[in-house]
């Protein structure tokens, strides 16, 4: 039979984790406390963020004729959809939140280069998340176009990583 205590401090270490959550600007975050035999506490807190994307119309002079209107329309949206590399279809997305590290360890050589050839399954870069190094492997081979997160930043779930070609 499990006896499970309620703890004061569960209330503020919540709220504490509510904080983090904001001033980090992360969208979830999960902890298991553990108290002894049977007693535990498993948080997890987690936000929706909403992304806006807004793409303007550029300013027509003068009349265009009204089938090339959905050209000049077309345009400033494929410029936009090149700016979020989170749409490219190369893009590998963070399966995770954690610290991304680039290297297996601190003065090593990176995982990749931009312009390195990598084979499906090879490792691209570790995140670290609650003090375990997960490798995230390549989805598919290829050529490292990008590489879009720094070295022991941290990332979100969902977060563009690395472009692939």
């Amino acid at each position: 039979m499990s006896t499970k205590t309620n703890h004061e401090s569960d209330v503020s270490f919540i709220r504490a984790l509510a904080e983090l959550l904001r001033e980090n600007d992360l969208t979830e975050v999960e902890v298991v406390r553990e108290y002894g035999d049977n007693d535990s506490l498993n948080v997890r807190v987690s936000r929706q963020t909403q992304i806006v994307t807004q793409v303007a119309a550029a300013p027509v002079a003068h009349a265009a004729p009204a089938a090339s209107a959905p050209a000049a329309v077309a345009a400033p949206v494929a410029a936009a959809s090149n700016d979020d590399p989170s749409a490219h279809p190369g893009c590998v997305a963070s399966p995770m939140v954690g610290t991304a590290y680039l290297a297996p360890e601190p003065g090593a050589a990176a995982f990749i280069a931009v312009g390195s050839t990598v084979k499906e399954g090879d490792t691209l870069l570790i995140i670290e998340a609650m003090k375990t190094m997960n490798q995230i492997p390549s989805p598919k081979s290829g050529t490292i176009k990008r590489i879009l997160v720094t070295d022991g930043t941290p990332v979100e779930f969902g977060a563009p990583l690395v472009i692939i070609e």
